[in-house]
């Protein structure tokens, strides 16, 4: 395993903001991180990035205890947070090549031309870090995290302030550090849509417990009745849930034949069985 953790606990006086996390991430795995506003996201994070440190419970990130471990296993991690601090001056280009020459008594980072057309900045690498928008600027944070071809990669909502033609296009880039090159990526977003398109399977953490674990369709599974299926008979209206929309409506069809009409699906969705299992928890 890539990341091992196990009973993790994380108390601020009396408050126990993480109380017994456990999962695993395997070598090319994308998981998502889901929660509500104070679940203990960002605190998970921090703890696997080596930046805070745990009150209680067993964390092994490649091999070593985030706690202790030194430049060299530091190397082999990419994060990219939800905002970036640096000098405005700086020329996308050569902040990217400096960053990367960090990385060379390691390992051998991301070339800064190709690194500059994986996230849609050729064109910018000679503008000052100042003068790009909001946009630019989060892809230029996408290259930071990943300049070192990191071997585990933190994601914290990294597509805010992206257009949807760049959303798809970082969407393909994490799927290709994923499949290509073995980028274990842990990723916390607010948007499920974007959580069901990446992640292999997706943690729903709650009141400081995962309280969920699995991909779309295993989640979904574990609110009964999602899918709703509508049809009218006669002119009559009728609507159900169902647990299998494909078998019922396959009934439907055997039962009233050519006097079926105005069919319609509304599968479960991500966004359904996510509200349904805070709520659950709260």
């Amino acid at each position: 395993m890539v990341m091992t953790v196990d009973g993790l606990r994380m108390r601020y006086g009396d408050t126990d903001v993480l109380d017994g996390v456990s999962f695993e991430a395997r070598p090319g795995e994308v998981l998502a991180l889901l929660g509500p506003n104070g679940a203990g996201k960002s605190t998970t994070i921090e703890i696997l990035e080596g930046f805070r440190l745990r009150s209680a419970g067993h964390v092994d990130v490649l091999g070593a205890d985030p706690a202790t471990a030194g430049e060299r296993w530091r190397s082999r991690i990419g994060i990219v947070l939800q905002s970036w601090r640096d000098h405005g001056n700086w020329r996308v280009g050569e902040l990217l090549q400096h960053l990367g020459s960090c990385y060379t008594p390691y390992r051998s980072p991301w070339p800064t031309a190709e690194l500059l057309d994986a996230v849609g900045l050729t064109e910018h690498s000679g503008q000052k870090i100042k003068t790009l928008s909001g946009g630019q600027r989060r892809r230029l944070d996408v290259a930071i995290g990943i300049v070192g071809r990191p071997d585990v990669l933190f994601l914290d909502e990294p597509t805010t302030g992206f257009d949807p033609e760049a959303r798809s296009e970082f969407h393909e880039l994490v799927r290709r550090l994923a499949a290509e090159q073995g980028t274990t990526v842990l990723l916390t977003t607010h948007d499920l849509d974007e959580a069901s398109k990446l992640a292999h399977r997706i943690l729903v953490l709650a009141a400081g417990r995962i309280i969920a674990s699995g991909s779309v369709p295993d989640l979904t599974q574990l609110i009964a009745g999602e899918d709703e299926v509508g049809w009218t008979v006669d002119g009559q209206r009728f609507r159900k849930s169902t647990s299998d929309a494909t078998a019922f409506v396959r009934e439907l069809f055997a039962t009233y034949g050519d006097a079926l009409g105005e069919l319609d699906v509304r599968r479960a969705s991500l966004e359904d069985t996510y509200l349904a299992l805070v709520r659950e928890q709260a």
